[in-house]
């Protein structure tokens, strides 16, 4: 899995159950898991039949029977607290990752981000701690740090909501963490394939919506790979950020067409010049470890250690934050290509 795989996590006999898992991220997670290790059973919860039936189609394709038998295809959605709980019975390990992610639409529509994102999270607490889950990690957003938009505001609100779970478990045991990173290149939703498509209609110009605007960048696998080391280095209570590179947008467009210009549209509402991952308050619950951060949890009843000089990490500096401008990582034309070059 390259950069970010784990290193001795085992998902041999366990029970998965991946929210929203018809999605970009959960079609790339179940392959991996699929091929990379033997769990007893898979179960993909989500609300759209069709894209139940798309998915199953294709993995029928890519597995034998002995394989392609191990999952479950559960229609479900995380607003039904009930449905969610007759869902999890069994389970192992949930990886959240059904959410609400528009943020336009969050805008125009935000009882119904609010009822996915914010109550959804509360669902996937409760029904995880009612079956005895044993792991739970619920995947956010760069947004969800110091936000200015609702789908980012609904994010913290999800993450506070997964960090606070762990001292709910008591005797139960549930441990639950969160990961926190940018965009993902290629994703459903995201810059790449819209500019992919308007350049194969013969544009001359690619929409930015202002020239100083700059992204975190991560690949799909780079994506599942995090959540599963993530899923392998928990304790609990944990916001793990990935070290990842920044571009700006106007050196996107260049490296997807050298010979495309740049149409300045403006800020689209709820839309952020840079983003954050870690902010300056973040900064005193955080240590750094080779290739992540992670944000330790500040409200602590339950067993828990800290990571230390033990685990190679090291508190970072006072006032430190994260940011896509402030990074000193940033991604080259070449390092975009070869992103775009992973499979889709």
């Amino acid at each position: 899995m390259g950069r970010f795989s784990p290193k001795n996590l085992d998902l041999d006999g366990k029970v998965i159950l991946v929210t929203g898992g018809t999605g970009s991220f959960g079609r790339r997670f179940i392959e991996t898991v699929l091929r990379t290790s033997d769990p007893r059973k898979v179960i993909i919860y989500s609300r759209d039949e069709l894209k139940q039936s798309d998915m199953q189609m294709e993995l029928r394709e890519q597995f034998d029977d002995a394989v392609y038998g191990k999952l479950r295809f559960f229609i479900g959605d995380v607003r039904d607290r009930q449905r969610l709980t007759l869902a999890l019975r069994g389970v192992d390990i949930v990886i959240h990752a059904a959410a609400l992610k528009q943020v336009p639409a969050a805008e125009y529509n935000p009882s119904e981000c609010i009822h996915t994102n914010i109550m959804g999270a509360e669902n996937v607490v409760w029904a995880s701690l009612t079956n005895h889950v044993q792991q739970v990690v619920a995947l956010s957003t760069d947004k969800a740090c110091n936000p200015i938009n609702l789908y980012g505001a609904t994010k913290l609100a999800s993450d506070k909501t997964f960090v606070a779970a762990n001292n709910l478990s008591g005797d139960i045991g549930t441990r639950f963490a969160v990961v926190r990173y940018g965009n993902v290149v290629g994703s459903r939703g995201s810059v790449v394939p819209l500019y992919k498509r308007l350049l194969s209609q013969g544009a001359t110009e690619l929409p930015v919506t202002d020239a100083r605007m700059t992204r975190f960048w991560i690949t799909l696998n780079e994506g599942v790979a995090f959540v599963l080391s993530s899923l392998e280095l928990m304790r609990g209570g944990e916001i793990f950020v990935p070290k990842i590179p920044s571009m700006t947008m106007p050196d996107l467009v260049k490296a997807m067409s050298p010979t495309a210009g740049v149409k300045i549209v403006g800020i689209r509402p709820g839309e952020k010049l840079h983003e954050m991952m870690i902010s300056a308050d973040d900064a005193r619950a955080t240590v750094e470890l080779a290739d992540r951060y992670v944000i330790e949890p500040t409200f602590v009843e339950y067993p828990r250690d800290r990571f230390g000089a033990a685990d190679g990490a090291k508190p970072v500096d006072e006032g430190f934050s994260y940011s896509s401008d402030n990074n000193d990582d940033w991604l080259s034309e070449d390092g975009l290509n070869a992103m775009l070059a992973e499979k889709a």
